[in-house]
């Protein structure tokens, strides 16, 4: 297997540190592209890279960056899941791989994981020249229904509160205030439900990834609307998904409401599972093998 290759794109002057996923090693052989991404505060080097290598074992050249203010790209402030830099980063990246002479024309491939599903949508739905999109137990919210995961309108209003405080410190001072992206039971924290993934070392506790989370992405998070955009994407859609996975009734909102509707190919696993685990990784690749081969031109 050929060692995947450091890469960069350039965004608002700011250089996204990436990975290109391609066999064999030379780049004469025009390939079909896929960019893949992942969840909200992590790296390539997490579910990103996973997905990547098995699509280039089947033949895509494929590519994964650190977003803006995140793992080895520049950008401040650092670690704010912030909606609408990413989905700048995800267009940016895009136009990039389609002026390569490597990647085959006839279009481009977007595999999104997790949170980063409802940006991916976002950018497709902006212009973003994505002309087909694969969503792996995605995560699509608005602000009713993400509201529960953190107790309801007392816990978002107490969450973006301190957003506020946070968001002003950084103004004055410079300073980005955090929290963890991950302690169990820990209130503040980003995600504090018991989950085998990132604490453990041998998934997602990689040692590029920092266990941070900026405070102020709180008023981004909340407020973000991950479901309007899908009436907007004409892209054909692949929807990998599970009962066990996060927000089921919502990927079948976006369904319903994209213009073209989409594929929905059920499988069995929690959410952390798609992330890394052999058998649902095999089945969310299968699926979206079968759709870009049936989507981007050869």
């Amino acid at each position: 297997m050929t060692p995947p290759r450091p890469f960069a794109f350039f965004t608002r002057g700011i250089p996204l540190a990436a990975t290109m996923h391609r066999e064999p090693a030379d780049l004469l052989e025009p390939q079909p592209a896929v960019i893949v991404t992942g969840s909200w505060l992590t790296v390539k080097e997490q579910m990103p890279d996973r997905y990547a290598a098995a699509l280039a074992s089947l033949g895509y050249t494929a590519f994964t960056f650190d977003f803006t203010g995140f793992g080895a790209t520049g950008g401040a402030p650092r670690q704010v899941e912030a909606a609408t830099r990413k989905i700048a980063d995800i267009t940016a990246v895009a136009r990039a791989v389609r002026s390569l002479s490597f990647v085959r024309p006839g279009g481009l491939g977007h595999l999104a994981v997790c949170a980063s599903a409802q940006y991916a949508l976002r950018a497709i739905a902006e212009g973003a020249p994505i002309t087909s999109f694969a969503s792996v137990a995605g995560w699509f919210h608005d602000a009713a229904s993400v509201a529960p995961f953190y107790g309801g309108a007392e816990g978002v209003a107490a969450r973006l509160d301190r957003a506020q405080r946070a968001l002003l410190t950084y103004q004055r001072s410079g300073e980005v205030v955090t929290v963890p992206a991950y302690r169990a039971g820990d209130e503040r924290a980003a995600m504090s439900l018991e989950m085998d993934y990132y604490a453990n070392p041998t998934r997602g506790a990689v040692p590029t990834w920092r266990n941070e989370m900026a405070e102020l992405s709180w008023a981004h998070w909340l407020t973000f609307d991950g479901l309007s955009a899908a009436a907007e994407v004409s892209a054909p859609t692949l929807l990998v998904h599970s009962d066990d996975s996060v927000l089921p009734d919502n990927l079948r909102e976006v369904a319903r409401r994209l213009p073209g509707g989409a594929e929905l190919v059920w499988g069995k696993g929690s959410q952390t599972d798609f992330y890394d685990q052999d058998e649902q990784v095999a089945f969310a690749v299968e699926a979206a093998d079968q759709h870009f081969r049936a989507t981007l031109r050869r």
